[in-house]
């Protein structure tokens, strides 16, 4: 289907008020290859949006956006031991999430309500409490935007990192995914061991969680911190938590000792950054009618008809007064396009 001039507030979780040339949304991918085989391909014709959890628009958009709205989800292969889940890429996360935990499936428990559709998941490397979608995946259909050719990317061709995967990087805009595989395991594998969860499976009173046991504490924690996108426009983590080196951050817990981190390696660690635009005072700090949330600092939010540009001016500065404080650079979780749908950097 094609619609002409789309307003696209209820197509992004900030709220942000834009408008797209022209959206075309499909189900089929037979469709996704008619329409590109037929119309035009020069570069940045097209650009592709989900649910538009993780974007900000800083402007109209003087393009086409693809919207896939695939939402199937189907068991692929099964064994004693695994199982194969196939999911569209219009399906919601959490409906995949749902799905695992209602046929006993494990490995995606720790990834409940993070917004968003399955179809940006890989180009994320969506995570959250000590997992991430690349131990899981297995494969990825998509479609090449240029020709129309479908290519299957295998968990190495996605070449994932920390929020990071190769449609972030020297492929951006270059394909629309369309479907996911995931491989999930029918026995008990649990991840307990980041941040709160352990803690907050505790005060549950639950010594020996299962499957609902762990989204039900992954899903208090998350409701306790963040706001809900249906009554604060936000894009969850705005910045990622920088990865930086061990003996930088030993110089910098003398000056801050509770400042905590998260092993990555024998020579880096992660740091909240959360924790750094908290302690450098920005918590609850508003700017015009963009701002950060008072209960999470990595959260920035609208306030109420803010924009893309607003937003971004704010994002600015709290990047700038982090690094003059802990000398740290802030990298965007977010996605934020320009009129042409292109990446912008922080």
């Amino acid at each position: 289907m094609i619609m002409h001039h789309v307003q696209l507030d209820n197509y992004n979780t900030f709220g942000i008020k834009s408008r797209a040339r022209k959206l075309f949304t499909f189900d089929q991918t037979e469709e996704l290859q008619e329409y590109i085989r037929s119309n035009d391909k020069s570069p940045g014709s097209v650009v592709v949006l989900g649910g538009g959890s993780n974007v900000l628009f800083t402007d109209e958009l003087r393009t086409t956006v693809l919207h896939p709205a695939n939402r199937t989800i189907t068991v692929e292969e099964e064994t004693p031991t695994e199982v194969t889940v196939r999911a569209g890429a219009g399906v919601v996360w959490d409906e995949l999430v749902n799905f695992a935990l209602d046929h006993g499936y494990h490995g995606i428990e720790n990834l409940s309500m993070i917004p968003g559709h399955c179809g940006a998941a890989p180009i994320q490397n969506i995570g959250a409490y000590g997992t991430e979608l690349c131990e899981v995946f297995e494969k990825l259909q998509a479609v090449d935007l240029n020709t129309g050719n479908t290519v299957i990317f295998t968990s190495p061709e996605c070449e994932f990192g920390y929020r990071n995967s190769v449609f972030k990087t020297r492929a951006r805009g270059q394909y629309c995914i369309t479907d996911i595989y995931l491989k999930l395991s029918k026995l008990p594998r649990f991840n307990l061991e980041y941040g709160a969860l352990q803690a907050t499976l505790d005060e549950m009173g639950v010594a020996t969680p299962d499957l609902w046991d762990v989204s039900k504490a992954v899903r208090h924690i998350r409701s306790s911190k963040l706001p809900d996108p249906g009554k604060t426009g936000n894009a969850g983590s705005f910045f990622k938590n920088p990865v930086i080196e061990k003996t930088f951050y030993e110089s910098l817990q003398k000056r801050w000792p509770d400042m905590p981190c998260y092993k990555i390696s024998e020579t880096h660690v992660k740091v909240p950054a959360g924790w750094l635009i908290d302690k450098a005072g920005w918590k609850g700090f508003r700017y015009g009618k963009a701002g950060v949330h008072d209960k999470q600092a990595l959260v920035l939010i609208n306030l109420g008809d803010t924009t893309g540009k607003e937003v971004l001016e704010l994002a600015r500065k709290i990047r700038e007064d982090i690094y003059q404080h802990y000398g740290i650079e802030l990298q965007a979780e977010v996605n934020i396009w320009d009129r042409h749908g292109r990446h912008i950097e922080l």
